[in-house]
């Protein structure tokens, strides 16, 4: 995988490879197996625009942290607080099932890649790279497929390292760039973190 062959000056460092669920988690398991690292997953949802739920206003993290985009100020108070409401019971449901297959890896000291197919308004990155420093993350790196490059530019600011394959200034949604976009379900990210459970204990037996 390209991105892998990107990273692969960590090979060695055992970094943990981190995942934005849902679609971000095959591709995480390929560059952690690739780079002799754990896998697992940083839980953060983009809190949607009202009548525009695709568009992000901003992002939430499991602990309720909350990244306030470049459109927060389109949504009022009480709209922006049902919004976080909805996307937490979300991070908590989704956390409750992942964690049956993997308990959650502490980031602490570690060197962390965090690994998503795409990013837009970059809310949901910069919301896992917030909430990656308060845990104590050694050093943050984001790997993307593609980005748009004002983008990457705020990422930049933020994350200690950013590999991305594409940066198209013509870009519209993540999807155009993939010739395969479909949807990753809960139940292939539980089965990615099953078997890098199975690899942890096969390595130690």
């Amino acid at each position: 995988m390209l991105l892998a062959k990107r990273l692969d000056h960590y090979k060695g460092h055992h970094p943990l490879v981190l995942g934005i669920p849902r679609g971000a988690v095959p591709m995480a398991r390929i560059i952690a197996n690739a780079l002799d690292g754990d896998l697992d997953v940083v839980l953060v949802r983009k809190l949607g625009a009202p009548g525009q739920p695709e568009l992000a206003i901003g992002a939430v993290d499991e602990t309720g942290a909350v990244f306030a985009g470049d459109y927060m100020d389109i949504a009022d108070e009480a709209y922006i607080h049902q919004e976080v409401d909805r996307q937490l019971s979300v991070l908590r449901a989704r956390r409750e099932l992942y964690t049956k297959a993997q308990p959650p890896i502490d980031p602490a000291g570690r060197v962390v890649i965090v690994v998503d197919d795409g990013i837009a308004t970059g809310s949901s990155v910069l919301a896992a790279i917030g909430s990656l420093r308060a845990r104590k993350a050694k050093k943050i790196i984001v790997a993307v497929g593609v980005a748009p490059p004002h983008t990457l530019t705020r990422i930049r600011g933020e994350a200690d390292e950013v590999t991305c394959l594409e940066a198209p200034v013509d870009f519209y949604a993540v999807g155009q760039f993939f010739a395969d976009f479909s949807e990753v379900t809960d139940e292939m990210v539980v089965a990615e973190l099953s078997r890098a459970t199975a690899d942890v204990r096969r390595r130690a037996s």
